[in-house]
């Protein structure tokens, strides 16, 4: 059809271009030809009319956040209209709205409002990534904001054991350069702090608890004598585990003595064998009965949780000995704390494990540990390979002198630091049963497994849905969660879905309404806490985790722009084209 009308519109236009060529009245002869043409070419545009790109009014809305910018909102505004609907999301009923837009709790309720709905533009620090999925189809544009000035990311242990050190551990990006002071407090001292030259970097800073229970530190930032910004630290710190401990040395040992004493102040079960001469021991107990320890049978090693020995005690165990200890420590979870010497071979480092004794120049002078924060004598340092770990190592240079490897069920400790009692006689009795306390946690059986709280929000705040997990109880219709604040005051229940793949994990989602320590029970089941951060804490490196949650190929845009379409010109130009061509055709004619 294309081509036959094409045909046609060139035969016309050349028939009409020489009957006027060629009449007699040679007056107005190339406007009779162009006016010709004109008429020719109109009916062809009515045929095929060309086509042009339009802007094409979407269905858009804005959606403001806590810290958007007010330029942003004009600007937008200016792009879309001045009607454009604007609202405040605001989960909490007494945040401050602005006045030009309308508070909406529940982003469900917007395409309940708006059906037609389609895009809605974001300004602010974004959205929980929780609570997105109540968009539906609503597609976001989220007009990101400049990258904010803080403590950009942030990660410690929450839970830990009385004497473990507390690890926090980050970046920190500061709005100017020049050099800051990252610092962690607690109980109204500062406890560790590191320098970011530049203004901004990584971190990690340590603090030791001193008693058990809860504690909310500090970590800040800023110039020497000056603060810029300050994020609070909550953690749980965990009474010490009693552990039953068997001490195994070949001679009487100064060392091992010392760490008997200190277990048992600390009420901890220990057993105690050393050797006096061939074929002699003596043996020596705390807070448990007395037993024969002449002979390691599988049915004594199950009595402990940790064998600490020194590397000559376990290179002297008879046969039947050591593939007791082997046998323990692979299938039943024996935990193995090795003091080993310069020179130690291999095979008695506990097995096959991937750690090799580096001996040092000999010296008398204490090394700086990297942690805990003291000097040691150190006469050769340890090679690691994977899946070996360090636990402790010299600050500079950086080596190992305290490492441990997973073998089996069971975890193997190697330590070359010969001499750690001296701690206590220089009153570093806190550093030593940090150190002690670091190592047989570490070796330790691994404990039954026991219900734990888990919360799925780095940050939970009050007015936004957090997600929890229980893991190792299965959930019940008739049992649940009960929540209440430090005081012991009720503040809701939850109600446990069981995962369907998982029978031991359980989950549920909780709306707390109040910032602080919060206690979550379950009947039958330890208690355990959870912190709800305030609105105002850590909000640059939530902004950022929103960023990275929000920012996914799954239907969230980074920018808006405009719907484009492409529409024909309306036909009733090239009609009126060809009345006044074929007009002019006629009067000229008739004149």
């Amino acid at each position: 059809m294309f081509y036959v009308l094409l045909s046609a519109c060139l035969l016309a236009g050349l028939g009409v271009a020489l009957a006027a060529f060629y009449r007699p009245d040679r007056r107005r002869r190339l406007l009779r030809v162009l006016a010709g043409l004109v008429a020719v070419a109109a009916l062809w545009l009515l045929a095929f009319p060309p086509r042009h790109t339009v802007s094409v009014a979407r269905s858009e809305a804005i959606l403001l956040t806590p810290g958007y910018q007010p330029d942003t909102l004009r600007t937008l505004l200016r792009r879309l209209g001045p009607a454009t609907r604007v609202w405040f999301y605001a989960p909490d009923s007494g945040a401050a709205v602005p006045t030009v837009a309308v508070a909406v709790a529940r982003l469900g309720a917007l395409a309940e409002q708006r059906p037609a709905l389609r895009y809605l533009h974001l300004l602010g620090a974004g959205l929980p990534a929780a609570v997105v999925p109540e968009l539906d189809s609503i597609r976001l544009l989220w007009h990101t904001p400049p990258a904010p000035a803080g403590f950009q990311a942030a990660a410690w242990n929450r839970r830990l054991e009385l004497g473990q050190p507390l690890v926090v551990e980050g970046r920190y990006r500061a709005a100017a350069p020049g050099p800051v002071w990252v610092r962690l407090q607690a109980a109204g001292a500062t406890h560790d702090s590191v320098q970011l030259p530049g203004g901004s970097g990584r971190f990690q800073l340590r603090y030791t608890p001193k008693a058990a229970g809860r504690l909310v530190a500090t970590v800040s930032a800023g110039p020497l004598r000056r603060l810029l910004t300050a994020e609070p630290v909550p953690a749980e710190v965990l009474p010490t585990r009693p552990l039953r401990v068997l001490l195994l040395a070949a001679t009487p040992s100064f060392e091992l003595k010392f760490l008997r004493n200190h277990l048992a102040a600390r009420q901890h079960a220990v057993a105690w064998r050393t050797g006096i001469s061939r074929g002699l021991t003596q043996t020596e107990f705390s807070n448990q009965p007395a037993t024969d320890l002449s002979r390691l049978t599988p049915a004594l090693l199950a009595r402990y949780d940790v064998v600490v020995a020194d590397a000559a005690a376990l290179g002297g165990l008879a046969g039947p000995e050591a593939q007791a200890v082997h046998t323990a420590q692979r299938t039943a979870g024996l935990g193995l704390v090795v003091l080993a010497e310069t020179t130690t071979p291999p095979r008695s480092l506990g097995g096959a494990t991937t750690m090799r004794v580096l001996p040092q120049p000999a010296t008398d002078r204490p090394q700086r540990l990297a942690w805990p924060a003291t000097k040691a004598v150190v006469p050769a340092t340890l090679q690691l390979s994977a899946p070996a770990r360090l636990l402790v190592g010299i600050a500079n240079p950086a080596r190992a002198v305290v490492a441990a490897q997973r073998l089996g069920v069971g975890t193997v400790v190697v330590s070359v630091l010969p001499e750690t009692y001296p701690w206590v006689l220089q009153n570093e009795t806190a550093t030593y049963a940090a150190y002690w306390s670091r190592l047989l946690s570490a070796a330790a059986r691994p404990e039954t497994a026991a219900t734990e709280w888990m919360a799925l929000e780095p940050w939970p705040r009050a007015g936004l849905p957090v997600a929890l997990q229980l893991a190792g109880g299965a959930a019940s219709a008739t049992r649940p969660a009960l929540v209440s604040n430090a005081a012991g005051g009720p503040l809701g229940r939850l109600a446990l879905r069981q995962d369907a793949l998982l029978p031991e994990w359980s989950t549920a989602t909780y709306w707390p309404t109040q910032s602080g320590w919060q206690q979550l029970q379950r009947p039958g089941l330890p208690a355990q806490w959870l912190y709800i951060f305030g609105a105002q804490d850590w909000q640059a490196a939530e902004q950022l985790r929103r960023a990275s949650a929000l920012l996914q190929p799954a239907g969230i845009a980074a920018a808006s722009t405009p719907a484009q379409q492409q529409i024909a010109w309306p036909a009733g130009w090239f009609v009126a084209l060809f009345v006044l061509a074929a007009g002019f055709l006629w009067l000229e004619e008739k004149l």
